[in-house]
């Protein structure tokens, strides 16, 4: 079928929107691509059509086998809910990551070697496994799509190691051609990803639709205390504001968002609370009530966001300063998806900016520090698996429990392959000396410099007295025109 059929049958939209139709007939003639959209105007299907349809030239599947898709995702609960959504279409579709049981995992294996599924999703990480490397070998993989392309670039908001070795994926595929997909990505990011990507500029065409949102009012308002940001909250939530719509309030931490949980309770808010606390089940269930519009408004840490494809959010409220300008932009696009006028307001303590700042420094920890959690990996790794995490974290930090560099050590060095985690036992495997990336003190301190100057740059945003919508446009490094008469505005 060609793509048009297949997203009038299967998908059941009657046109293409913005570039998607060139960016489908480039792809079905063997190019690659490097895709940037705002989020909701539909990037997935992009791939998912191509997937599908019929490619020129192609032999035919009684021939040469079904074709298959494998596409890179570095979320599960989102390749879940993509996955979920191209069944319900009758699309063959299939995910393979850490959430599946053995079994189950092997049976997917199987289904995938024999010829079964036209797409799979998986986490970059999953290519460290021989045994998935030989399923692939026995299919004819007619795309690769990767998703979240940021998490491509080191000079990007959401680093994943794993990501760095998709040059070498993509041989291992016979290079397939290949789709890299994001919202955001300034200059420099996009060109570290086609050099991620083992491709040169020439080989790649980028579709950049902008970033610009008329139907979205973008506000900040400077806040004293919590006493003022619970005043704001109050004015944004009230039901003439919201109207029939739905409503996000992001926080930083845990602990604030059930502090001004409890302050709307008393107030007779009704509402929801998302953060990574809650058990997986509970998330979920609270996704859907979201979704489902049967609680219209959820206060929530970051966590809450990526595959809320929700058209009627109202109100998208940062009662914290975000960590960067790419996190602010990419959660504020949650709102307003139907066209309707949408309000996004940020509200700007100064102690956010100390949060923040010490939220860099768990971040960013120093070789030194990499050196010393190796040590004890090394030396005491049967201690750390008997007494468990906040054993290690004693050991590190003494009484300074609240510092938060150990976290993030482990889930480098678990990315970085220097450990392995035992899905049965929950016992951590060293595996591998620590890599020159996390041990080069110069290219660390670029790294905390990067994400410091990407903080000032949204700090410079809040401060902006002229048209934020400018001010955005120019940090991605794209031209501005203003509308005389913004939707809502």
């Amino acid at each position: 079928m060609q793509s048009v059929d297949i997203l009038q049958r299967v998908f059941g939209h009657n046109a293409f929107r913005a570039s998607q139709r060139a960016v489908i007939d480039h792809i079905i003639r063997g190019r690659h691509a490097l895709v940037i959209m705002p989020t909701g105007m539909g990037k997935s299907l992009c791939y998912q059509v191509p997937a599908l349809c019929d490619w020129p030239g192609e032999p035919p599947v009684e021939q040469a086998g079904a074709p298959l898709t494998v596409v890179i995702s570095p979320l599960i609960a989102l390749m879940k809910d993509q996955v979920d959504a191209l069944r319900r279409r009758d699309v063959e579709a299939v995910y393979i990551n850490s959430s599946l049981r053995r079994n189950e995992r092997e049976q997917r294996y199987r289904e995938v070697a024999s010829g079964r599924h036209r797409l799979l999703y998986v986490t970059p990480e999953r290519f460290r496994k021989a045994e998935f490397l030989q399923v692939l070998e026995q299919r004819r993989i007619r795309l690769l799509a990767v998703d979240e392309a940021h998490c491509i670039s080191e000079w990007g908001h959401d680093f994943r190691p794993d990501y760095t070795r998709l040059a070498e994926i993509r041989q291992a595929m016979n290079n397939p051609p290949t789709i890299a997909l994001t919202a955001t990505a300034t200059p420099d990011v996009q060109r570290d990803i086609v050099k991620q990507l083992g491709l040169v500029p020439d080989e790649v065409e980028l579709f950049h639709e902008g970033i610009e949102r008329p139907n979205l009012h973008l506000d900040v308002a400077e806040v004293w205390d919590i006493d003022d940001k619970m005043q704001h909250i109050l004015r944004e939530v009230q039901p003439e504001r919201l109207g029939t719509g739905s409503g996000i309030i992001y926080f930083t931490l845990i602990r604030t968002l059930l502090e001004f949980s409890e302050r709307l309770e008393n107030e007779g808010v009704p509402h929801v609370n998302y953060h990574g606390d809650l058990q997986r089940e509970r998330r979920r269930a609270i996704q859907e009530q979201f979704m489902q519009g049967e609680e219209p408004l959820v206060l929530a840490t970051n966590a809450f966001g990526m595959g809320i494809d929700k058209e009627d959010i109202r109100l998208v409220l940062h009662a914290d300063m975000p960590g960067s300008m790419e996190s602010y932009y990419q959660e504020i696009g949650r709102a307003g998806r139907d066209g309707a006028p949408s309000h996004c307001l940020l509200l700007y303590e100064q102690g956010d900016l100390a949060t923040q700042m010490e939220f860099i420094g768990w971040s960013n920890p120093s070789s030194e520090f990499y050196h010393r959690v190796y040590h004890i990996l090394a030396t005491e790794i049967e201690k750390v698996n008997a007494f468990g995490t906040d054993w290690l974290r004693d050991k590190l930090h003494f009484k300074q429990r609240h510092d938060h560099r150990m976290d993030t050590v482990l889930a480098m060095l678990d990315r970085y392959g220097v450990t392995e985690l035992d899905e049965k036992t929950g016992d951590l495997t060293l595996v591998s000396d620590l890599p020159a990336a996390l041990t080069d003190e110069e290219r660390l301190e670029a790294k905390l410099r990067r994400d410091q100057e990407k903080l000032l740059a949204l700090v410079n945003f809040v401060r902006h007295e002229g048209d934020r919508k400018a001010y955005i446009h120019e940090y991605f490094g794209l031209p501005y025109q203003a509308v005389s008469e913004q939707v809502g505005e």
